[in-house]
């Protein structure tokens, strides 16, 4: 009798020892570096472990898989840092319970809906159509407090950390609240002493930004602007016109580009465009912000390709400066 208990007991122990072993097998090959798991909406039990298989040792997949067999596992999207050493029991415990890692998510400075929605998508489990149609759905707009014309207005150029499961609509209150910290009492109060909204303050920065990568020249070329719209003058920025023309690679804005019908050629039409031709940079928001105090009404490219600006006080200086770049833009053949 007693033997018979004690080989029960051995069994059981036996039993007990594979299945702690197993359970407590690394996951990851002994040497492995950390292993970024993504599960996405589609994912089940079985394509989790699936992706796992490939990186996994054998006595760790099994221990996942025995752990999935007697406690109840539903997949919880999201992305997952599996590092060395982790056990089975480990990887089962944090899939299981969702603790997923956070992404750094990088608001961009681009010129298209579909360029923000395609570099968005990259770093999150929503898919570029997915984020594009929503920022050019008039409804979707409204509900943030903004129109197809001005919702690159709601972002903020930055890195963020988030979740890579994060929802269209988290995402869109993520966005809101980083533009209201951004958009403190400070900054609207200096956008109200040069006569703009926040939203007027972005969309002459997209203007800004399209006139020069300088980041020295930019308070002066808002300070010229700034000059234009006080005294009623056309704005007259080239950039609109490209913007307009759906054409950012023209090299030369000739007469014929002037009369594209459009509220964003402000060669046409007087103040601001209805929205950003771009999602400008921080940079260019401060230099509207703050802007350089000076008498300047116009500006050209200087004549040495340098990308940065000429600037003239009166139209007949302007013309002069005119005059040299488009010489110079006639000796590179360019047209």
């Amino acid at each position: 009798m007693l033997g018979a208990v004690g080989l029960v007991l051995i069994a059981g122990g036996i039993v007990a020892y594979t299945l702690y072993s197993r359970i407590s097998a690394p996951l990851l090959a002994e040497g492995q570096s950390t292993h970024i798991l993504y599960i996405d909406s589609d994912d089940t039990p079985d394509s989790v472990f699936a992706k796992l298989s490939d990186i996994s040792t054998e006595s760790g997949m099994k221990g996942l898989r025995l752990l999935a067999s007697h406690y109840d596992y539903t997949v919880r999207t999201g992305r997952y840092v599996i590092e060395p050493g982790k056990t089975a029991l480990d990887v089962f415990r944090q899939l299981r319970n969702g603790q997923q890692s956070p992404v750094m998510l990088t608001v961009p400075e681009v010129r298209t809906t579909d360029r923000l929605a395609g570099r968005l998508s990259a770093k999150l489990m929503l898919d570029s159509a997915t984020i594009a149609h929503a920022l050019t759905d008039p409804a979707f707009c409204q509900k943030l407090g903004y129109d197809t014309a001005t919702i690159f207005c709601l972002f903020v150029p930055n890195t963020y950390e988030v979740y890579w499961n994060i929802s269209l609509d988290g995402l869109m209150q993520r966005m809101q609240k980083e533009h209201n910290a951004f958009w403190n009492e400070e900054r609207r109060h200096k956008a109200e002493a040069q006569g703009l909204t926040p939203n007027e303050v972005v969309i002459l920065a997209s203007i800004i930004d399209e006139e020069t990568a300088n980041n020295a020249e930019k308070p002066v070329i808002a300070g010229m602007y700034l000059n234009r719209l006080k005294k009623g003058m056309l704005l007259q920025a080239d950039p609109t016109v490209k913007y307009a023309l759906g054409d950012f690679t023209l090299k030369r804005i000739l007469n014929k580009h002037l009369e594209v019908e459009s509220p964003y050629n402000t060669y046409k039409y007087a103040g601001l465009m209805p929205g950003p031709i771009r999602l400008p940079s921080v940079q260019a928001i401060e230099a509207v912000l703050n802007p350089d105090h000076n008498d300047y009404l116009y500006m050209c490219a200087k004549e040495d390709f340098s990308g940065t600006h000429n600037f003239a006080c009166t139209l007949a200086e302007h013309n002069q400066n005119a005059r040299r770049y488009q010489q110079a833009l006639n000796q590179r053949g360019i047209r």
